[in-house]
């Protein structure tokens, strides 16, 4: 279980007056939901994601998973724990081949070559054509994603956290994304936290939660929550994408 506490976030301008981007946030998200943040840009979505992985180092409050506090944990320290993340635009590792990450990724060495194809496969794409290639600027953005969902598949990981998956990738990939996320929400291995604007993953939630002005505006089931962000699209106030 994750458990959000009073959390919050203050930076300072440049004439030295504090601005909250997260302000006294607290959430409980149990075991092997799937859980959409949504919101206005701006609104503080990114940075509540990147403080549960440590990215980021609250002002006040903590960050509970499994019961034990990690607020004060390091990004490594965390991922021991268990927690993963997927940035926005993952990065690329000149060098390194998706053999080697996936291998890093799993923390142990000597990952069969079955494992290796079994991880590219369930993201869609062919091992055979992945495996051995460096994850450099030759891969499109929609592929650095996959296999950056992959290393997270093969960590392992019971709490896995993506800001805005589906930016920039091509409609192929997104799709196969969002049948990739269906797929671990039906496993129920793992709690997923996805940060999205888009219709067909929101649309996948058991629960939505709205941030917006560093407050959580909204959070209940898909059920109560979802009609109310289809009615705003209809009125054309809606930051939500239908691609």
């Amino acid at each position: 279980m994750l458990e959000i506490r009073h959390l919050s976030y203050q930076v300072s301008d440049e004439s030295g007056e504090e601005l909250g981007i997260l302000n006294d946030v607290s959430l409980t998200i149990a075991d092997h939901r799937f859980v959409v943040i949504t919101g206005p840009n701006g609104g503080g979505k990114t940075t509540l994601a990147k403080a549960i992985m440590g990215l980021v180092k609250p002002t006040s409050g903590q960050i509970m998973w499994n019961g034990e506090d990690v607020t004060g944990l390091s990004i490594t320290q965390r991922a021991r724990k268990g927690i993963s993340y997927g940035f926005q635009q993952p990065p690329r590792f000149k060098g390194l081949k998706v053999r080697d990450l996936l291998e890093l990724s799993s923390g142990r060495e000597g990952l069969t070559h079955e494992e290796e194809c079994q991880y590219l496969t369930r993201v869609g794409l062919c091992a055979a054509d992945y495996i051995d290639r460096e994850v450099d600027a030759s891969l499109s953005g929609g592929e650095v994603k996959r296999i950056e969902i992959a290393t997270i598949l093969a960590r392992g990981a019971g709490l896995m956290i993506f800001d805005e998956p589906e930016a920039g990738i091509d409609l192929w990939s997104f799709a196969r994304l969002t049948e990739t996320f269906r797929q671990l929400h039906d496993e129920q291995k793992a709690t997923l936290v996805i940060i999205s604007h888009q219709e067909r993953i929101i649309d996948l939630a058991d629960e939505i939660v709205m941030v917006d002005h560093g407050v959580i505006a909204q959070h209940g089931p898909k059920a109560e929550i979802f009609p109310k962000i289809l009615a705003n699209t209809v009125s054309g106030c809606s930051y939500m994408n239908q691609g």
